[in-house]
């Protein structure tokens, strides 16, 4: 592999590999993570390998697997499925590991891999990110004189059997599902019909180059789902991301729905009380349900590594984050955004409620998206930093779980660098829209402020 030039060490993020392909990620570089990644694993073991619909990744599926080979363990190939059904596939088959292609919400230039261990643990920033990316980029990958073995598997049947043992519908439910022509498309529709559930869909047919919009379910891309749920008598829309592992849900009204609002319409019907782990994105009130439900909440960093660590390590009944990932226990705290919809129909079946009845009962503080800033890779840490060490010196009450997070007596602001992409990203919440307006733009300022004295 000496004709491999200098490896992009930007690739390796805090919970997967993503860039272009191509460009970031070759056919040839995605070979050889594989075969770091089989190095790691001890040169041995069966690997299930699955990919989301990507143009792209088929290409790279078979570069992983001579990869994975040539590093002695053995391939389960499951082609495409969602993400979630990859890791399902890992701990239903007892296997060592698992390698999913795919750059979940990035444009269709893009893709990437997540990684998981045995138990479904995800190598990520703090567990094992560090080591894979060290032996990449010093070259320490090691093959084995035992090549290993590649066999192809369908898992879907068995997920399918394994999802529908936990959900009970009780009546018959009309949905809208944007699948976003992503992963989903090969599993939802074979539930929703087992379940006699009555789909509308939009962009339903897998498609990599993700002609109706970009596979990130957002408030501009889900304007055509909040239109046909308008115009049709449904219980409630659904748009998943590309690779499944994000549903945003709309209610009956036609409303987008935060993830902390969706985690609190669960928590408010959980069948069992216990720790529940959300981010640092979501509102207070999310707080307050938490509590009043009988539970105990548990803040956490944002990002599905790091939530997911959390609900496993402390046993919690759920978890997630305003971004609408969903980790449920029932799953080994895997965020399943297919798993997600079926528990919401479960939830409104039992009840006999429409989900805007439900939300109405959910305090609701104002409060921003997430906003995005560019800012090189390089230095966006630097830039959280610095900012940090300026909201401490005025005085004010600080958080460093993740990015910094700075509490008002009349709200909050968590200002963080991207997982994933080179950005900061900025939320805040506050009593009064007046009052988050002048928490916004004194958030803004730092940013840019900041910015632009490192560039």
């Amino acid at each position: 592999m000496s004709n491999i030039g200098s490896f992009p060490s930007h690739i390796f993020r805090a919970y997967d590999i993503r860039g272009v392909y191509g460009k970031d990620i070759t056919d040839e570089i995605a070979k050889v993570i594989a075969l770091s990644y089989a190095t790691m694993l001890g040169n041995s073991g069966e690997i299930l390998l699955s990919r989301d619909v990507r143009l792209s990744g088929e290409n790279l599926m078979k570069s992983v697997s001579i990869g994975l080979m040539e590093g002695g363990c053995d391939v389960v190939k499951v082609g495409i499925v969602p993400t979630p059904v990859s890791y399902f596939g890992v701990i239903w088959w007892r296997l060592h590991g698992g390698v999913q292609i795919t750059a979940s919400h990035n444009p269709p230039e893009w893709n990437g891999m997540k990684l998981v261990t045995s138990n479904g643990d995800t190598i990520s920033e703090g567990a094992g990110m560090e080591e894979l990316r060290k032996i990449v980029l010093e070259r320490k990958w090691t093959t084995s004189d035992k090549q290993g073995t590649e066999v192809s598997r369908n898992l879907i049947p068995e997920y399918l059997e394994f999802i529908l043992s936990k959900i009970k519908v009780e009546k018959k439910m009309r949905i809208a599902v944007d699948y976003s022509n992503g992963a989903t498309t090969m599993v939802f529709p074979n539930i929703a019909r087992l379940l006699d559930v009555e789909v509308i869909g939009l962009n339903d047919e897998p498609n990599g180059l993700f002609p109706g919009h970009l596979p990130e379910p957002t408030e501009e891309t889900l304007k055509d789902l909040q239109e046909l749920v308008r115009k049709n008598d449904v219980d409630f829309g659904v748009g998943f991301d590309g690779d499944g592992d994000r549903a945003v849900f709309i209610d009956d009204r036609g409303r987008i729905l935060p993830g902390d609002i969706v985690l609190s319409v669960y928590v408010k019907h959980l069948e069992k009380r216990g720790k529940v782990v959300y981010d640092l994105n979501s509102s207070s009130a999310l707080r307050q349900i938490i509590i009043e439900s009988g539970c105990e909440p548990v803040e956490s960093r944002v990002g599905r590594a790091y939530i997911l660590r959390e609900v496993r390590r402390l046993g919690a009944v759920i978890g997630g984050e305003k971004s609408n990932h969903l980790y449920f226990s029932e799953l080994w705290g895997f965020d399943d955004a297919v798993y997600a919809t079926l528990k919401m129909l479960e939830i409104l079946s039992k009840t006999g409620k429409k989900l805007s009845e439900i939300v109405e009962n959910i305090p609701v503080y104002p409060s921003t998206p997430i906003m995005v800033f560019d800012c090189p890779d390089e230095i966006k840490k630097i830039v959280v930093d610095r900012i940090a060490e300026r909201l401490s010196s005025e005085g004010l009450e600080i958080s460093r779980l993740d990015g910094v997070k700075a509490y008002f007596k009349d709200g909050w602001i968590l200002i963080r660098p991207s997982n994933t992409m080179p950005q900061i990203k900025m939320s805040a919440e506050a009593v009064t829209e007046k009052r988050l307006k002048e928490i916004v733009e004194y958030g803004k300022r730092l940013i840019v402020e900041t910015v632009k004295s490192l560039e």
